[in-house]
């Protein structure tokens, strides 16, 4: 009898070192967060893995730190998603649940890197199905982010919502800076939006700083969207609204000026679109005074398409010979333009009063420093076109059937 308790005891005490040796095993914090990567990377159809060390806790909120993270379709070449660390706490809730309720305390993620021809990839494979948005009542905080687009990124990106539920008012912040070749806009920007799971509606405010070359364009933003619509053609809202007050720089030359837009937009594929757009722009000294309206898209390059009035002919501008410059009437106008978005490639402008017409092909930078250094060198700007009136009264004596070629820059555009 003894010596079977002895054996019985002896098989108890083996079997309790067994199963302390397998939990020991299955909890290891790898083992623990590659079965909880590999089944979010399942649920999603992705390959996610974590190269990093791995920390997970249950006192208090469940809670899983992961390092060196990379999320793939699989066979992609490309990851969709990379990060340094990814920062995801719980409720039991949550857990109990099996993720049915979709409930988090807080997301953190170091240096991320997403590429996002990748991502729109990955979505567009997606099943259609009702998306969840989930709670996340302790913040969302992103630092040293990065996005890169097809012929863009973002870098520096630092984002924070300190609270997001479906049926409540968001708040939020973003940094960060936008490039595009030689074209930089770093931005540092508040954000609200109306509750997510409705229609909603997003205002942003704050201030902006556009620059390329030898130009800066510092200026405060003020937008506004709703409502706000995202599906599988991008994202929409049938009215936009935005606004900035700043000044142009240049050297020496501070020009200050007011610019309001109001459009439809749609956001898709890395493409902002807005039209029909109605601009205004308003300013001192070199900067004019105009209404118009057209088209404006922006991607990998800009276009801008606009047809309006400019109010009068700026006093700094170069004057306009009689009859043409004795004339208060407004002056109509038409826009193109295509290239790259720091405006450094060739414009055309037709402006027409009465019977009097002009057309021109310029590189905005090179009219503004021309015009910002006081027409030196060159009482004609520099810019390639034809001029034709009826008539032209220049230096007491009187035209008529005026026409005039200008060539002064080359007639195509230069390579994007």
């Amino acid at each position: 009898m003894r010596r079977r308790t002895t054996r019985l005891l002896a098989s108890a005490v083996a079997l309790l070192l067994l199963l302390a040796l397998v939990l020991h095993l299955l909890l290891q914090p790898q083992r623990v967060a590659s079965f909880v990567l590999g089944a979010l990377g399942d649920a999603l159809g992705l390959e996610i893995t974590a190269g990093g060390g791995a920390e997970y806790g249950l006192r208090g909120t469940p809670r899983l730190t992961v390092r060196d993270v990379v999320a793939r379709e699989p066979g992609a070449a490309t990851p969709l998603l990379r990060a340094r660390r990814v920062h995801v706490s719980v409720p039991w809730s949550t857990v109990r649940s099996r993720g049915a309720v979709l409930d988090i305390t807080r997301i953190e993620i170091d240096a991320p890197v997403l590429d996002l021809p990748a991502l729109q990839h990955w979505l567009a494979s997606r099943p259609p199905g009702e998306s969840r948005i989930p709670a996340i009542s302790d913040g969302l905080v992103v630092s040293d982010g990065r996005i890169d687009g097809d012929g863009w990124r973002v870098d520096d990106l630092a984002l924070s919502l300190p609270r997001l539920y479906a049926d409540q008012r968001v708040d939020g912040r973003a940094s960060g800076r936008f490039g595009a070749g030689d074209f930089s806009l770093h931005f540092n920007l508040a954000a609200a939006m109306t509750r997510p799971a409705m229609e909603s509606g997003i205002a942003i405010i704050g201030p902006v700083t556009a620059s390329s070359g030898d130009w800066a364009l510092p200026a405060r933003l003020r937008l506004s969207a709703a409502p706000l619509r995202s599906g599988d053609d991008g994202i929409r809202s049938t009215r936009l609204r935005a606004s900035l007050a700043g000044r142009y720089e240049s050297g020496d030359t501070r020009l200050p000026f007011a610019f309001a837009l109001t459009s439809p937009m749609l956001l898709r594929g890395g493409t902002l679109a807005l039209a029909p757009a109605f601009v205004a722009l308003r300013g001192e000294g070199l900067v004019p005074q105009l209404d118009a309206h057209g088209a404006l898209a922006w991607g990998r390059r800009l276009l801008l398409e606009l047809d309006g009035r400019m109010a009068d002919w700026p006093d700094a501008w170069p004057a306009l010979p009689p009859p043409i410059g004795d004339s208060d009437a407004p002056l109509p106008f038409a826009l193109r333009y295509l290239g790259r978005g720091n405006l450094a490639d060739i414009a055309q402008l037709h402006v027409q009063h009465e019977r009097t017409d002009f057309d021109a092909r310029f590189r905005l930078p090179d009219i503004t420093a021309w015009m910002a250094n006081g027409a030196a060198g060159s009482p004609v700007p520099p810019l390639s076109g034809r001029f034709s009136t009826p008539a032209l009264d220049i230096s007491g004596a009187h035209l008529e059937g005026v026409e005039v070629e200008i060539e002064d820059v080359p007639t195509t555009d230069a390579p994007p």
